[in-house]
Protein backbone atom coordinates (compact mmCIF):
# COMPACT_ATOMS: atom_id res chain seq x y z
CA UNK A 1 0.00 0.00 0.00
CA UNK A 2 3.01 2.06 0.88
CA UNK A 3 4.21 2.04 -2.69
CA UNK A 4 0.66 2.77 -4.43
CA UNK A 5 0.03 5.79 -2.27
CA UNK A 6 3.88 7.36 -3.20
CA UNK A 7 2.92 6.92 -6.79
CA UNK A 8 -0.65 8.75 -6.24
CA UNK A 9 1.24 11.39 -4.62
CA UNK A 10 3.58 12.13 -7.64
CA UNK A 11 0.96 11.14 -10.39
CA UNK A 12 -2.50 11.55 -8.48
CA UNK A 13 -2.73 15.43 -8.73
CA UNK A 14 -1.77 15.56 -12.48
CA UNK A 15 -4.69 12.33 -12.56
CA UNK A 16 -6.72 14.66 -10.50
CA UNK A 17 -6.48 18.02 -12.31
CA UNK A 18 -6.98 16.35 -16.25
CA UNK A 19 -10.28 14.49 -14.40
CA UNK A 20 -11.21 17.90 -13.43
CA UNK A 21 -10.64 19.91 -16.65
CA UNK A 22 -12.10 17.39 -19.25
CA UNK A 23 -15.72 19.08 -18.18
CA UNK A 24 -14.64 22.55 -18.62
CA UNK A 25 -12.47 22.03 -21.64
CA UNK A 26 -15.45 20.16 -23.04
CA UNK A 27 -18.07 21.81 -22.27
CA UNK A 28 -16.14 25.29 -22.95
CA UNK A 29 -15.50 23.84 -26.47
CA UNK A 30 -19.25 23.09 -27.09
CA UNK A 31 -20.00 26.70 -25.82
CA UNK A 32 -17.70 28.28 -28.42
CA UNK A 33 -19.22 25.61 -31.20
CA UNK A 34 -22.54 27.14 -30.24
CA UNK A 35 -22.05 30.41 -29.70
CA UNK A 36 -25.30 31.70 -30.47
CA UNK A 37 -27.03 28.85 -28.67
CA UNK A 38 -25.14 29.22 -25.44
CA UNK A 39 -25.94 33.16 -25.15
CA UNK A 40 -29.35 31.94 -26.30
CA UNK A 41 -29.88 29.63 -23.32
CA UNK A 42 -28.22 32.37 -21.15
CA UNK A 43 -31.11 35.38 -22.36
CA UNK A 44 -33.45 32.60 -21.40
CA UNK A 45 -32.49 32.89 -18.07
CA UNK A 46 -33.37 36.69 -17.74
CA UNK A 47 -29.93 37.30 -17.36
CA UNK A 48 -28.80 40.83 -18.97
CA UNK A 49 -25.76 40.73 -21.79
CA UNK A 50 -25.97 37.07 -23.03
CA UNK A 51 -22.97 37.26 -25.46
CA UNK A 52 -20.56 38.41 -22.90
CA UNK A 53 -21.92 35.63 -20.21
CA UNK A 54 -21.09 33.08 -22.85
CA UNK A 55 -17.57 34.71 -23.77
CA UNK A 56 -16.82 34.45 -19.79
CA UNK A 57 -18.42 31.06 -19.71
CA UNK A 58 -16.05 30.19 -22.72
CA UNK A 59 -12.61 31.71 -21.17
CA UNK A 60 -13.44 30.43 -17.75
CA UNK A 61 -14.37 27.05 -19.11
CA UNK A 62 -12.20 26.60 -22.14
CA UNK A 63 -9.14 28.79 -21.27
CA UNK A 64 -8.86 27.50 -17.50
CA UNK A 65 -9.60 24.25 -17.69
CA UNK A 66 -6.63 23.86 -20.05
CA UNK A 67 -4.31 25.91 -17.81
CA UNK A 68 -5.82 23.67 -15.07
CA UNK A 69 -4.46 20.39 -16.92
CA UNK A 70 -1.35 21.89 -17.33
CA UNK A 71 -0.38 23.21 -13.63
CA UNK A 72 -0.07 26.76 -14.87
CA UNK A 73 -0.91 29.26 -12.24
CA UNK A 74 -2.91 26.66 -10.94
CA UNK A 75 -4.96 27.78 -7.87
CA UNK A 76 -5.38 31.45 -9.35
CA UNK A 77 -7.42 28.62 -11.65
CA UNK A 78 -9.18 26.76 -9.62
CA UNK A 79 -10.48 29.84 -7.68
CA UNK A 80 -11.75 31.32 -10.71
CA UNK A 81 -13.44 28.09 -11.71
CA UNK A 82 -15.04 27.97 -8.18
CA UNK A 83 -16.25 31.51 -8.39
CA UNK A 84 -17.41 30.52 -11.66
CA UNK A 85 -19.21 28.04 -10.35
CA UNK A 86 -21.55 29.49 -7.68
CA UNK A 87 -23.83 31.40 -9.87
CA UNK A 88 -23.76 29.02 -11.98
CA UNK A 89 -24.72 26.70 -9.57
CA UNK A 90 -27.79 28.72 -8.65
CA UNK A 91 -29.24 30.64 -12.29
CA UNK A 92 -28.71 27.14 -14.37
CA UNK A 93 -29.49 24.40 -11.68
CA UNK A 94 -32.06 25.15 -9.71
CA UNK A 95 -33.60 22.27 -8.77
CA UNK A 96 -36.27 23.66 -6.52
CA UNK A 97 -37.41 26.14 -9.71
CA UNK A 98 -38.19 23.73 -12.32
CA UNK A 99 -41.05 21.27 -12.59
CA UNK A 100 -41.24 17.41 -11.59
CA UNK A 101 -39.74 15.94 -14.38
CA UNK A 102 -36.76 18.28 -14.83
CA UNK A 103 -36.03 18.01 -10.77
CA UNK A 104 -33.87 14.99 -10.33
CA UNK A 105 -31.65 15.49 -13.49
CA UNK A 106 -31.35 19.33 -12.19
CA UNK A 107 -30.79 18.28 -9.00
CA UNK A 108 -27.55 15.70 -9.80
CA UNK A 109 -26.08 18.65 -11.36
CA UNK A 110 -26.35 21.05 -8.65
CA UNK A 111 -24.57 18.60 -6.20
CA UNK A 112 -22.09 17.67 -9.24
CA UNK A 113 -20.82 21.21 -9.32
CA UNK A 114 -21.03 21.37 -5.59
CA UNK A 115 -18.26 18.25 -5.40
CA UNK A 116 -16.51 20.02 -8.32
CA UNK A 117 -16.34 23.07 -5.91
CA UNK A 118 -14.77 21.02 -3.23
CA UNK A 119 -11.83 20.01 -5.97
CA UNK A 120 -11.29 23.00 -6.78
CA UNK A 121 -10.71 24.12 -2.93
CA UNK A 122 -8.68 21.11 -2.77
CA UNK A 123 -6.72 22.88 -5.64
CA UNK A 124 -6.15 25.92 -4.13
CA UNK A 125 -5.46 24.42 -0.83
CA UNK A 126 -2.67 21.95 -2.02
CA UNK A 127 -1.38 23.56 -5.27
CA UNK A 128 -1.19 21.81 -8.74
CA UNK A 129 1.41 19.06 -7.23
CA UNK A 130 4.95 18.07 -8.95
CA UNK A 131 4.02 17.30 -12.58
CA UNK A 132 3.00 20.59 -13.35
CA UNK A 133 4.05 23.85 -14.18
CA UNK A 134 4.07 25.75 -11.04
CA UNK A 135 5.88 23.08 -9.83
CA UNK A 136 8.89 23.56 -12.73
CA UNK A 137 8.84 27.26 -12.23
CA UNK A 138 9.18 26.51 -8.42
CA UNK A 139 12.61 24.25 -9.03
CA UNK A 140 13.68 26.54 -11.30
CA UNK A 141 13.68 29.75 -8.92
Amino acid sequence: MEKICEFVKGYGPLGGRILLALLFVHSGFGKLMAFDATAGYIASKGLPLPQLGAAIAIVVELIGGILLVLGWQTRWVAAAIFVFLIPTTVIFHAYWAVDAAQMRGQQIQFFKNLCIMGGMLYVMAFGAGPLSLDNRKRQSN
